[in-house]
């Protein structure tokens, strides 16, 4: 038995080390077909060799080269070459990339042909070049289009591995006799992924900035300058600033503050200062503009109210803001009501402002997606309990929410209570204002002989402190009936209630005991 195990055993590590040969052979036969089919195009086939050395005649770099040299780099089959040079950019963590190292070839393939790049020694005054490959009878098909991709490609990279920088202008001028701008490395952690936003609205403008992105072509064909304006308005602490930040880095293009509020009146007065300070950003560039309805509204930045509007208009869709393309001009307002009352019509209208994107207070959606980005949660058990607080009707500005989760980031569910607390108080601040601005009107008619503030008199409905009390003690017992049958508590809102109303709360178990 032991000797048939173990002949069992020998076949079968055999067998194994036979069928492992067959296969390895059977790679082995298919590379090898594949060098000598290559091999044998090669000498049957005209290739033409094009140069691109990385410095002209003059000493000038060239242009090309540093797009090809990017574009290589990013080749699949830089890897499979036998020898590249490693790299790391330095600006982000595990940014590596690859160079082809002297002397080595990698293959590419464009419509169908094959084409392939060597990193010819440096010779001669071009310095070091590297040299296209393609077969003759297709550079005319192919020579161009490949060339145009190859510098679109390398544009796209270069822009991703840019660092983006913010730029606010300040006091002076600079060597060229414009405005001087000062810069800052942007590191904002903002990403469209992490923004507090419908699901819907954050794809179409994800969409609208794709589409941006790679319509330069398109905006040629019909005539229109290659940029893109944006409106966002909202209450305060509604993700206005954040949303700016996830653009440019969605976008990779730095950010110009123009601070309107800052700018002098000096010379031809604010145009020509907004003019140049236009003309002096660069393209591929976020120019943001904050707080415009109250510069709108405001007459200290110009010599007039209608001078100053007038100005302000020129400088979003003037002739100046033509000169410069790949921009993308983004305006805030900033509104309790969340609206644009109040807003010259000939501001919002499309070419000065093509995009218009609210940002309300926070509802139940927004509050999940800022729960699992700063507590990591997919679903919790008071979750059904801060959607109804939601439902009620109760809203807080999303900073608020998040200024709540970072603080309690160690407890989850510590973190969603404070949430709740934080509605509940809100919705009560709320209620208060509505009836102590509605009493106040009363209060006035009082002033004219009505006396209706304090329940008593004639002439009109009664909506003084008395009947607010009643209609908050009626109510506290309502709700109290209805949630202490689930609990068998009293519900926080009631007691509430129950307090404003002056009534104990002793009596009211008592009396829902006996319901």
């Amino acid at each position: 038995m032991i000797a048939n195990g173990a002949a069992s055993v020998v076949c079968a590590v055999v067998g194994g080390v036979v069928l492992l040969r067959i296969v390895l052979s059977l790679k082995s036969l298919v590379y090898c077909w594949g060098r000598w089919w290559r091999w044998v195009d090669e000498r049957t086939q005209a290739y033409q060799s094009f140069e691109i050395p990385r410095y002209s005649e003059s000493g000038q770099e060239n242009p090309l080269y540093r797009r090809a040299a990017a574009y290589v780099a990013a080749l699949p089959s830089l890897e499979d070459a036998a020898a590249a040079t490693l790299f790391s950019s330095g600006r982000k963590p595990n940014d590596f990339f690859l160079l082809l190292g002297p002397g080595q070839s990698a293959a590419d393939s464009f419509l169908g042909d094959r084409v392939s790049w060597t990193n010819a020694p440096a010779g001669g005054a071009g310095g070091p070049r590297l040299v296209l490959r393609l077969r003759r009878q297709d550079r005319t098909r192919v020579l161009r289009p490949y060339l145009q991709h190859v510098e679109s490609v390398a544009d796209d990279l270069e822009l991703r591995r840019k660092e983006v920088r913010l730029f606010t202008s300040y006091a002076g001028v600079g060597d060229g006799g414009g405005p001087r701008w000062r810069s800052a490395p942007f590191t904002h952690p903002a990403t469209l992924d992490t923004v507090a936003m419908d699901l819907d609205l954050k794809a179409r403008v994800r969409a609208d900035l794709e589409s941006f992105l790679k319509g330069r072509a398109y905006y040629h064909r019909v005539g229109r300058v290659w940029r893109r304006s944006y409106l966002l308005y909202g209450p305060p602490g509604t993700g206005k600033s954040t949303f700016v930040a996830a653009m440019a880095k969605f976008l990779c293009y730095d950010i110009y503050d123009v601070d309107l509020s800052r700018v002098s009146a000096g010379g031809d007065g604010v145009g020509a200062d907004l003019k140049a300070l236009l003309l002096s950003t660069t393209p591929r560039s976020v120019i943001l503009v904050e707080d415009l309805d109250r510069h709108l509204k405001g007459k200290g930045v110009g010599e007039e109210g209608e001078s100053q509007l007038t100005r302000i208009l020129n400088f979003m869709d003037g002739i100046f803001s033509c000169c410069g393309e790949e921009r993308v001009m983004v305006f805030t307002m900033t509104s309790d009501g969340g609206g644009m009352e109040g807003v010259e019509p000939a501001v919002l209208r499309p070419g000065r402002l093509d995009v218009h994107i609210h940002f309300p207070l926070c509802d139940f959606t927004a509050f999940k997606t800022l729960a699992s980005s700063y507590l990591g949660l997919k679903d919790h058990k008071l979750y059904p309990q801060v959607e109804e607080v939601f439902q009620g009707g109760a809203r807080i500005s999303p900073a608020e929410v998040g200024e709540i989760m970072i603080a309690n980031r160690a407890s989850p569910s510590r973190a969603l209570k404070s949430v709740i607390s934080a509605l509940h108080q809100s919705s009560s601040a709320a209620g208060r204002r509505l009836s102590e601005s509605g009493s106040g009107r009363r209060w006035d008619d009082a002033a004219a002989g009505s006396d209706c503030g304090n329940g008593g008199g004639s002439g009109g409905l009664g909506f003084g402190k008395e009947s607010i009390k009643e209609f908050k003690k009626l109510y506290g017992l309502i709700k109290m009936r209805s949630g202490s049958k689930k609990e068998g508590v009293m519900p926080v809102e009631v007691a509430a209630a129950a307090a404003a109303a002056g009534a104990p709360l002793d009596k009211l178990d008592k009396d829902n005991s006996s319901h």
